[in-house]
């Protein structure tokens, strides 16, 4: 008998063992971009891994797929919602094909004239409510991270809005952008960021519009005769989850992973107009590229140019969006 109770006390032990090395199993989140790991967003993305381990003391392992390694632009989304990848930092034009039209607002160019004008949104009530709206398609909104203003590149001095007439220019999926292009009288190319550097080399497209991190690190200014440094439109990103895994994480978990977002949002916006500037001077110092800074009257040229674009898209987007975007900043485009 007392064999048997020490039998069944070594079982029950054994079995509290593996419980305890079962419940020990760190909580895996996939990661997934498409922009290299020495970009702002793959160095921000980094930063969070590293605080998210952290921060949860181990109870959570992050791993981090840069380049489009998992999944490309179109792909990512639908896997995210299907619970395949746990988090994603997609830039603000993929939300209007998911059916959150809203987002599109951050592709209108010209709207903002400097990062303070931008974070009056992003930081404000203004972000936040976008980013619940995203909620009704099992996606909760974490986060917004910057990348920085894009430059237009081609293989032809960009200086006036005629010089873009004909060129097929690479844009990502927005309506928004395909707008800003046709105002310009060029052909809108969509197509996937991860393809854009053979379709500049090889010709299918003539040009581009991206942040000179994401253009250096893709080396884009290898096959880009010329780029302008327009600082037209913004390029950032919402670090988004699957909104059921969210939820079911243990309320610790959670809290650990929201400060570690916090810290890395701090982060990730601190480094991207450095990042920025260092990768434009490498683009300069790479010597294949031309680039040029327009005069005030040449910017302001452009920007009357693309202005309809607002007036155009406020029926899509949403007109009193607009408009408290230009209250929050205090900044009219099309005046």
């Amino acid at each position: 008998m007392k064999k048997t109770l020490l039998t069944l006390t070594a079982a029950v032990a054994l079995g509290l063992s593996s419980l305890s090395a079962f419940a020990a199993d760190p909580i895996v989140i996939k990661f997934s971009h498409v922009v290299a790991p020495d970009t702002p967003k793959g160095k921000a993305a980094e930063k969070f891994k590293t605080l998210a381990e952290e921060k949860t003391k181990g109870a959570v392992k992050v791993e981090v797929y840069p380049n489009s390694t998992l999944y490309k632009d179109k792909e990512e989304m639908e896997a995210l919602q299907m619970g395949a990848v746990q988090m994603l930092a997609p830039s603000l034009a993929k939300f209007g094909p998911l059916g959150v039209k809203e987002f599109e607002v951050f592709d209108l160019p010209y709207l903002f004239r400097n990062y303070d004008d931008l974070h009056k949104v992003t930081q404000g009530e203004i972000g936040k409510g976008l980013l619940d709206k995203l909620g009704a398609k099992g996606v909760k909104g974490l986060a917004y991270w910057d990348n920085g203003f894009k430059i237009m590149s081609a293989n032809k001095p960009l200086k006036t809005p005629d010089d873009y007439k004909g060129l097929k220019m690479r844009i990502q999926s927005s309506k928004v952008l395909e707008a800003e292009m046709q105002a310009l009288g060029a052909i809108p190319q969509v197509m996937p960021f991860s393809e854009t550097y053979q379709a500049l080399q090889t010709g299918v497209v003539d040009g581009t519009e991206n942040p000179p991190s994401n253009m250096y690190t893709q080396k884009m200014h290898e096959v880009q005769k010329n780029a302008t440094v327009t600082d037209h439109g913004y390029l950032g990103y919402a670090v988004i989850t699957n909104k059921d895994f969210w939820d079911k994480l243990p309320e610790d978990v959670r809290k650990g992973l929201d400060e570690a977002l916090k810290e890395s949002t701090d982060y990730a916006n601190q480094i991207a107009k450095e990042e920025n500037d260092k990768s434009l001077e490498a683009i300069k110092a790479a010597g294949k590229t031309d680039v040029y800074t327009p005069t005030a009257e040449e910017t302001k040229a452009l920007q009357k140019a693309l202005a309809p674009v607002h007036a155009k898209m406020a029926g899509r987007i949403g007109k009193d969006l607009i408009d408290s975007i230009y209250k929050a900043t205090g900044f009219d485009p099309s005046k």
